[in-house]
């Protein structure tokens, strides 16, 4: 596979400056200018982009964090993408105007950065009856939503988070039929069932092998348990891993909150654009 890893000298410098910037929580006002264009930036949607919503349609990323999308499109020459447990549809109208390469639903739909899309295939008659057993349980429970995202199904409990415990072995449960071609991914205040096969690592390490991203440095941000394969891969290939918030992690840096990550992005945007020093 096309990509960085752990030994490649070639990113060192620019791993640490990144590194750097990432202790202070912004880029300096002076200093060695980091090259964007050797760079890969991978973002997760809800927690790290926008703010955590009680409900998953309420969730809006910020305009100002669009426009340091755009900004960073531009300076990295496209190789900017979502990867997130969102559908590509729900991630094009969060984003919009922007339309980025993509890995929605945790990998189980991919957009390449020409426009190509590959969707992971499951059976609809299973699906249908997967679909039916979950929202069985989201009946039962007030405070309980299930999230049809078409290829998968996410019961939500932020609104009843006494009933985590319950929810997750009913969840268990009523996958455990359909566990041939589906898999429980655990989330905040979340239970998934998705394809089997499908990870936002396998996702990343996919848009790695084309261009603009490959044979470039992977960034990845994300805030929650689907992150922590994708962080897993962006480590082995030598790149920077950050989490977003609180909690456990493989990450090797960390920000506090989606605000946190936007500034740091505008402060790299402008260090780079001062081109202070020389480029690394």
């Amino acid at each position: 596979m096309t990509g960085t890893n752990e030994s490649s000298p070639s990113f060192s410098f620019l791993r640490n400056l990144l590194a750097d910037t990432l202790r202070q929580g912004t880029a300096p006002s002076q200093g060695p200018a980091p090259d964007l264009a050797r760079c890969a930036f991978f973002f997760d949607l809800d927690g790290t982009l926008a703010p955590i919503a009680p409900m998953p349609d309420a969730a809006a990323v910020p305009a100002s964090t669009i426009a340091l999308l755009q900004r960073l499109q531009r300076a990295t020459q496209g190789a900017v993408a979502v990867v997130s447990g969102r559908a590509l549809d729900t991630i094009d109208r969060m984003l919009q105007p922007l339309r980025l390469p993509a890995g929605g639903l945790h990998g189980a739909q991919w957009r390449a950065p020409d426009g190509r899309l590959w969707e992971a295939s499951v059976d609809p008659d299973e699906s249908a009856r997967l679909r039916g057993a979950l929202a069985a349980i989201a009946a039962r429970h007030p405070g309980l939503y299930l999230e049809n995202k078409g290829l998968s199904f996410a019961i939500h409990y932020r609104q009843a988070p006494g009933l985590e415990d319950r929810v997750r072995e009913e969840v268990r449960a009523a996958a455990e039929p359909f566990s041939s071609r589906y898999a429980l991914q655990y989330g905040k205040m979340v239970v998934e069932v998705r394809p089997r096969g499908a990870d936002k690592a396998r996702a990343i390490e996919r848009f790695m092998t084309v261009d603009p991203f490959s044979r470039r440095m992977p960034i990845m941000a994300g805030d929650d348990l689907t992150d922590e394969p994708a962080f897993q891969a962006v480590n082995r290939l030598g790149g920077v891993s950050i989490k977003i918030g609180g909690g456990d992690t493989s990450a090797l840096w960390r920000l506090a909150d989606p605000a946190a990550l936007a500034l740091w992005l505008n402060g790299l945007l402008a260090l780079a654009s001062r081109g202070a020093g020389s480029r690394v």
